[in-house]
């Protein structure tokens, strides 16, 4: 769809489609008006027997909603997929701030798709989080191994609220409990809340959505990754911002706190041939090479464990310092994307550290400071704790796509994603290491690398007829 009526001129932006019971599409989407007022607008497939929905036709009495009185007319954006109430009407959410600086999630109710009632108070409102845009809330089971529809609500489950922070470029989440009599929703920790807690991703990534894939019960999260380069070098390359691989979403059921994310089993129909290694040992301060050939295209399985081999005592570190950064117990991990003389290097890593109590915390991180010879570009170190339990080892999976790194701790606890640009470490001269730049233990590691293939992207079959 493209800005071509008054009510969009100005940009056709973020939506969401709902799949209605009898099969029906109903699309809002934000447009941005000939005086720059943002909008909600309806769209509807124009032949719903087309397998990819290519047309799309905008309903003649667009917009549908315009912003409430003291709303910002250019703070308002982004609706949800519709979830339907114990009423029987259909709810939508929609990002905005009050007062500058309160983050909050508008509720409009409906029956039609097209008139809506704006209900009283908000979903939820987080002080000092500024303007929420591509706010997404959707329901999790806490014990299962599916995802669940959006409407979906009652006893075992709980629901996520995101919201992508304008201020910061950050999609944070949080979860809770919706109530769908009030429509009001309360997270579970206070501390952890929308924007001041859990982030879906730690690395270059932003504006995210999940949708119900009703055909395998699953969540299905996309992620944008946008560029850190000068808008010149976009230009010659001659694109910009690319995707994430999709992930499915689940509730951590062993943490209770926050969900897991981990890459779509699709993935793995690219894999091609695969390498083991079984309990390599790491001595302090050293790097031993992978010997897996070309290290561009990746599927890697990794898990560490660590032998103290001096005694410890309370540091204070986290992601910070980088893997040159070198504590008792970390960093340590893989350097994806480097050159044979490790003059370009992307460190993945966990860094173990003592608390003031004595308890371990973790710290996973990865480490883009090195990762190209450019000048002109952002390079920066992403990361955050990680709860591990003590049955449980280190755990990280990566996937690696020659510029993008994608990074998985702990079955998908946390998720880092890094957006670089090497120079030397490029196709046949990319190759991956382990490291271990602890001071105080040995790191054993047992790991399990696929080459993966290009996803060739067949044109569609249309029939002929």
């Amino acid at each position: 769809m493209v800005p071509d009526h008054w009510y969009d001129i100005n940009g056709v932006w973020t939506g969401s489609a709902t799949l209605l019971p009898d099969g029906q599409i109903m699309m809002l989407y934000t447009g941005s008006t000939n005086e720059s007022v943002q909008v909600q607008n309806l769209a509807y497939p124009a032949n719903l027997s087309d397998p990819l929905l290519i047309d799309w036709v905008k309903y003649p009495n667009n917009p549908v909603i315009t912003p409430p009185n003291g709303t910002e007319t250019d703070e308002f954006r982004d609706p949800t997929t519709a979830w339907m109430g114990p009423d029987g009407t259909w709810r939508i959410t929609i990002g905005s701030r009050h007062n500058k600086s309160v983050g909050i999630s508008l509720v409009y109710q409906t029956s039609n798709f097209t008139t809506y009632e704006l209900l009283e108070g908000v979903l939820h409102a987080v002080p000092g989080t500024g303007m929420w845009e591509c706010v997404d809330f959707y329901p999790v089971a806490i014990n299962g191994s599916t995802g669940l529809d959006t409407s979906a609500h009652g006893a075992g489950i709980k629901h996520v609220l995101k919201a992508s922070l304008d201020d910061t470029k950050r999609d944070h989440y949080a979860i809770g409990v919706y109530d769908p009599v009030t429509d009001k929703w309360t997270p579970d920790n206070p501390k952890e809340d929308v924007g001041i807690g859990l982030q879906v991703d730690y690395g270059r990534y932003y504006a995210s959505k999940t949708f119900y894939d009703q055909n395998t019960q699953r969540r299905i999260l996309w992620g944008w990754i946008n560029e850190t380069d000068t808008e010149t070098d976009d230009l010659d390359k001659g694109w910009a911002s690319v995707q994430t691989i999709p992930r499915k979403v689940l509730y951590d059921n062993k943490t209770g706190t926050n969900i897991l994310q981990w890459p779509v089993e699709e993935i793995e129909s690219l894999r091609l041939r695969s390498t083991a290694f079984t309990e390599i040992v790491v001595g302090p301060g050293s790097v031993v090479p992978l010997d897996i050939g070309q290290a561009t295209q990746l599927d890697i399985f990794a898990e560490f464990e660590i032998e103290i081999i001096s005694e410890t005592k309370h540091e204070k570190y986290g992601c910070s310092g980088g893997a040159v950064d070198r504590s008792a117990l970390g960093p340590f991990g893989l350097l994806v994307v480097a050159d044979q003389t490790l003059s370009e290097l992307t460190p993945i890593f966990f860094r173990p550290v003592n608390t003031t109590e004595g308890i371990v915390e973790t710290y996973f991180c990865a480490d883009e400071t090195r990762s190209s010879k450019a000048s002109d570009v952002y390079k920066q170190v992403y990361g955050s704790t990680v709860p591990v339990f003590t049955d449980e080892k280190f755990q990280m999976r990566v996937l690696v796509d020659h510029s993008i790194v994608e990074s998985f701790a702990q079955g998908g606890r946390r998720v880092i994603t890094s957006r670089i640009y090497p120079t030397k470490a490029i196709y046949g001269d990319a190759r991956l290491f382990l490291f271990n730049n602890a001071t105080g233990v040995n790191v054993k590691a047992t790991l399990k690398i696929w080459e993966l293939n290009s996803a060739f992207i067949h044109p569609f079959l249309f029939d002929q007829n």
